[in-house]
């Protein structure tokens, strides 16, 4: 991990960096020697990241050299922002700065000559395995571990035989496909399925001939086509030698022809870049008509999905009992699997050795332990791809850039099972400074590139999409997380404090803390890593918080360590409930990129935050009484990405924020208050916009015209209007014209045909509209993309008909409190997609349309909160059961009676 870290710093100090140290030029001279001392260490670094478990000499070295590089991170950026602060001023008060700040820059020199100093020793103290190996011998030794024999088969393989079957017919297909790939997370079985279509009868009798080959890492397309075609042609002496001649273009060419003319199976095993294949592509006849194939295995986002039995060498039949105990104890330990075949396999090689229930028992207790490392498998196995599966997945970890090395290892802060928002995660990533953007090139997306590419190699696993098939949320496949947590702990690169588990067995910090995560509980009183040298430089600080916790003594703590924790670019402290208040100190974490304390019931922001000029996301409560005292306090956050203001508080106050000028990249603001009457040219430089919401409110005469302005990226738009008779200014909503989603909470009198052409809409929510009449809703079933549609809290048409052929794609329909609303007729051909309907207190609606019966695809009801006759004509023997008894989920709850909804109208 030092070496990502190393390279990581060494990626900061770019000419950008340099560019403000150019009239100072003693301090540039020591960043450049200091980058010059780091780029010298890199090479050593790789080997002896791997090696830090042999040598306790190894691991003080590495951990040394990790803190020294973050040490010059921090005092070149504590400068930087020193001489950017004044970087606006006169070239007279420059100068003066200079001058008066003299004594400031002999200390920022000495400090960096310091650290360089300090670099310069560990590169001459190098241990001296280290210099004896020239570094990377161990990744050498894993490379080695990985090659695949063909001839070697596993035994005992199950489940298998369909896929290849599946496999085999493709391959030999007269028009099958030229290339076959097998994809999937490291350890889930790719090589023992390409072998056991390699040896499959079918594919032996349809081939001529045969080369199975492993890719390294490290890809040399000369070595690999030349052992392919060595493979293929079975040369004789000579004939190698001539070969060992030919330039690579010649033995492309050579093999080329080879499989133009033979029918060739060529297994490309274990790729891990498309450069390896693109290297490769030109011995391989890809646009023309051969017999020729090639399978290759590789790990991607696609997961295959398999099924395994737990193979037992007990006799059972004469044992019933004991085997019934351990075969509910396989089951068990079967679960941590998580349906990995390598882990399966390693399970199964340990539980063949032992014959009774105790050492099952024992495998039991430490069933992590045993899959991971393979202990205790016995002779027969070593050596056979027993060993456990922590190599495996370490090799897909060694095998990470380095960048992404520190975007995966961050996912450690997060608890066991959690669900991580991708949208948090990667505004984290940005916020630490591992996302680093070509000025073409969005942050964001770098960002949510970077997740896209850990799936894409199976070290992360997707939760949920969004509505533009986006990955919304992700987590961890629990071996994965494991060979997360320990080289998160390993480099030192977060630490953790978990108070949901015994105080005597919660471990101290191993050096220097860069990054901490805290898992709070609601029976303990003291909720801070307490004084402690380690802590001195902590980078980012997340809280993770049960729901509904009240605690105020951990708002007095998280205070009192923000005076010490002045080097934080991440505070994450959500969901704490209580009397809580933000201090005047946070004034220092002048580094600080990312605060988020929604939902937590802070009541005000000092007036000192204005000096976080740093930030990149600032996510405020949600709460009716927070207070921002100024609407300035914005002005000088040059950097501001995404904020989060708070619910109503604009349009109450009336109050319009001001923002610096030079905020060009905001690609997130929600809950700003705008005038009913604009026409969104306040927010003429904020083209880059991608989630708005507003909230309007009264003031001024009303325009009429259209805006000006075209919102292109903005993908997610809310509009909150509560003027009293104020309809939605629609100028704004047609003015993003590719948005997906789409709030409207206020008066609607009319809906433009124009909406038609948003024809990414996928997401519409109405609520608190006025009197929407059934032409209106003729407009919204025309919406070309519109998969989901919540109608909340308005007066509907008191007869609706939903026309043959509308809402195309609708899946969801939502129909929430919708007075007035009394017969509802579904045409047939009407929302041929919709597989959810939900109806919530519509107390006036008689009965379910009679077309329900038509739409095959609806698979749930959910009926809430409606009077007791309308239900019972939806039970089974009920007038209305036809409609509904294709349905395969139907839910109806809280039946309320006339008394029951008059009170709660009133």
């Amino acid at each position: 991990m030092a070496d990502a870290v190393v390279s990581f710093v060494l990626e900061r100090l770019t000419d950008s960096v340099i560019q403000e140290l150019k009239f100072l030029g003693g301090v540039r001279d020591q960043v450049q020697l200091a980058q010059t001392q780091l780029q010298l260490m890199r090479g050593y670094l790789k080997d002896a990241d791997s090696r830090q478990g042999e040598s306790e000499a190894i691991r003080i070295w590495v951990a040394n050299i990790r803190d020294a590089a973050y040490d010059l991170d921090d005092a070149i950026e504590t400068f930087v922002l020193k001489v950017a602060s004044k970087r606006n001023a006169s070239l007279l008060k420059m100068f003066a700065y200079i001058c008066v700040g003299g004594i400031y820059l002999y200390k920022i020199g000495s400090e960096i000559k310091k650290i360089t100093t300090k670099i310069s020793e560990l590169r001459s103290s190098l241990p001296g395995d280290l210099r004896e190996s020239g570094g990377d011998t161990s990744f050498q030794r894993q490379q080695e571990r990985r090659i695949a024999y063909p001839h070697i088969i596993e035994p005992h393989v199950v489940g298998l035989a369909g896929g290849t079957e599946i496999l085999a017919t493709h391959l030999i297909k007269e028009k099958g496909p030229r290339v076959v790939s097998i994809l999937g997370m490291g350890g889930l079985g790719k090589t023992t399925l390409a072998k056991q279509v390699y040896h499959h009868g079918k594919v032996k009798r349809h081939f001529d001939c045969f080369a199975w080959v492993c890719i390294s890492q490290q890809c040399q397309a000369r070595e690999v086509l030349e052992e392919i075609l060595t493979k293929l042609i079975s040369p004789t002496n000579d004939q190698r030698q001539e070969i060992a001649k030919l330039k690579i273009d010649q033995i492309a060419e050579k093999l080329w022809n080879t499989q133009r003319e033979r029918k060739c199976l060529v297994v490309l095993d274990d790729i891990w870049t498309s450069d390896a294949w693109r290297s490769l592509q030109a011995g391989f006849p890809m646009n023309e008509e051969t017999e020729s194939r090639i399978l290759l295995t590789t790990a991607t986002k696609k997961s295959l999905r398999m099924q395994a039995k737990m193979v037992s060498s007990s006799n059972h039949s004469c044992y019933p009992k004991i085997y019934e105990q351990k075969k509910e104890l396989g089951m068990e330990m079967l679960q941590h699997c998580k349906g990995l075949p390598l882990a399966i396999t390693v399970l199964a090689g340990l539980l063949a050795r032992k014959d009774t229930v105790d050492e099952w028992n024992t495998v039991h207790k430490n069933v992590y332990a045993y899959i991971r490392r393979g202990t205790d498998l016995g002779p027969d196995y070593q050596g056979e791809g027993y060993e456990g599966v922590s190599w495996l997945l370490e090799l897909s970890y060694d095998n990470l850039p380095y960048y992404l090395k520190l975007c995966f290892l961050y996912l450690a802060h997060f608890p066991e099972d959690y669900e991580i928002p991708v949208s948090t995660l990667t505004k984290l990533w940005m916020a630490e400074g591992f996302i680093s953007s070509a000025s073409s090139e969005v942050m964001e997306d770098v960002s949510y590139g970077c997740l896209s590419e850990l799936v894409g190699r199976s070290m992360v696993q997707v939760g949920k999409h969004g509505l533009s098939k986006k990955i919304k949320t992700c987590h961890l496949h629990d071996l994965m997380r494991d060979l997360c947590m320990l080289k998160a702990k390993e480099g030192n690169f977060v630490h953790i404090i978990n108070y949901s588990i015994a105080s005597e067995t919660k471990e101290t910090p191993n050096g220097r803390v860069q990054r901490l995560a805290i898992y709070l509980d609601r029976t303990v009183d003291t909720y801070g890593p307490g004084k402690d040298e380690n802590y001195g430089h902590v980078r980012s600080l997340l809280y993770f918080i049960p729901e509904y916790f009240m605690n105020s003594k951990v708002s007095l703590q998280l205070w009192s360590l923000l005076k010490n924790f002045t080097f934080l670019r991440v505070l994450k402290f959500e969901g704490v409930l209580g009397e809580l208040m933000l201090p005047g100190e946070i004034r220092n974490l002048v580094h600080l990129r990312f605060l988020s304390i929604k939902n937590s019931a802070v009541s005000t922001v000092p007036s000192s935050i204005a000096n976080l000029v740093c930030l990149q996301t600032l996510n405020l409560p949600g709460s009716w009484n927070f207070n921002i005292p100024n609407r300035n306090m914005f002005s000088k956050m040059e950097k501001l990405r995404h904020i989060y203001l708070p619910i109503f508080r604009s349009a109450r106050d009336k109050r319009q924020y001001i923002f610096s000028p030079k905020v060009v990249n905001l690609h997130t603001v929600v809950n700003i208050g705008i005038q009913a009457s604009s026409n969104l040219d306040d927010f003429v430089k904020l083209t880059n916009l991608r989630k708005l919401g507003v909230i309007t409110f009264d003031g001024g005469e009303k325009k009429e015209k259209g805006t000006n302005i075209i919102f292109k990226h903005l993908h997610s738009l809310s509009m909150d209007s509560f003027v009293e008779d104020q309809a939605i200014p629609w100028n704004i909503v047609l003015s993003c014209p590719n948005i997906y989603k789409l709030r409207l909470l206020g008066h609607i009198t009319e809906l433009p045909e124009d909406l038609m052409y948003l024809k990414n809409l996928t997401k519409l929510t109405l609520t608190y509209f006025g009197n929407l009449k059934d032409d209106h809703l003729k407009v919204l079933e025309k919406l070309p993309s519109l998969r989901m549609f919540f109608a909340w809290s308005g007066n509907f048409p008191a007869h609706l008909v939903s026309s043959e052929g509308g809402f195309p794609f609708l899946e969801f329909l939502s129909l929430h409190w919708l007075k007035e609303f009394k017969e509802w007729k579904v045409e047939k051909g009407a929302m041929p997609s919709l597989c959810k309907l939900h109806i919530e207190r519509c107390y006036d609606l008689e009965a379910v349309p009679d077309g329900l019966q038509y739409i095959t695809t609806l698979k749930e009801l959910t009926i809430e909160g409606t009077r007791p006759e309308f239900c019972s004509r939806l039970g089974e023997g009920g007038e209305d059961f036809y409609k509904i008894q294709h349905v395969q989920s139907i839910i109806i709850t809280n039946i309320w009676g006339k008394e029951d909804w008059e009170k709660m109208v009133c």
